[in-house]
């Protein structure tokens, strides 16, 4: 597990500076993305699912993306996509095309099936932590004294 983790810093490092992003925020998408891939390996061994996995893995990159936009004065997008990379269910979709090709509808489906339960829950998870911060910011907005 702590291969795995370490391995996805560097993946994740590698991406972003494949993605050109500042050098001053590299680092830090970096641990976002190690963090995620954690968290999806301990989901994945608690309850063997690894839509859930991406669910609760996504939860943490957005929830991590959020506060580093925050102290780094910077987008949120900037940690969030290469922090999301170990997420992504790439394994599936190669499988779902392989044997779309092969001809194997059976196998094809559950594959396409799995792909997309994962993207959902992927999905997901961003829009209830991208949800939860901007009520937070309006309450926050609307306890400070104004005047």
């Amino acid at each position: 597990m702590i291969i795995q983790t370490v391995s996805a810093f560097f993946v994740v490092f590698m991406f972003t500076v494949l993605l050109e992003l500042p050098r001053r925020y590299v680092l830090y998408t970096a641990a976002s993305g190690a963090m995620g891939w954690w968290m999806y390996l301990m989901v994945q061994n608690a309850w063997n699912s690894s839509m859930m996995a991406a669910f609760v893995s996504t939860l943490v990159v957005a929830f991590l993306s959020h506060i580093l936009a925050r102290l780094k004065k910077a987008p949120v997008t900037v940690f969030f996509v290469s922090g999301t990379l170990p997420a992504v269910p790439g394994a599936a979709i190669y499988r779902s095309v392989y044997y779309f090709i092969h001809n194997d509808p059976d196998r094809c489906s559950y594959y396409l099936a799995e792909t997309l339960q994962v993207a959902g829950a992927i999905a997901m998870a961003i829009f209830i932590m991208d949800s939860l911060f901007r009520l937070f910011l309006v309450y926050q907005h609307r306890k400070t004294p104004t005047g």
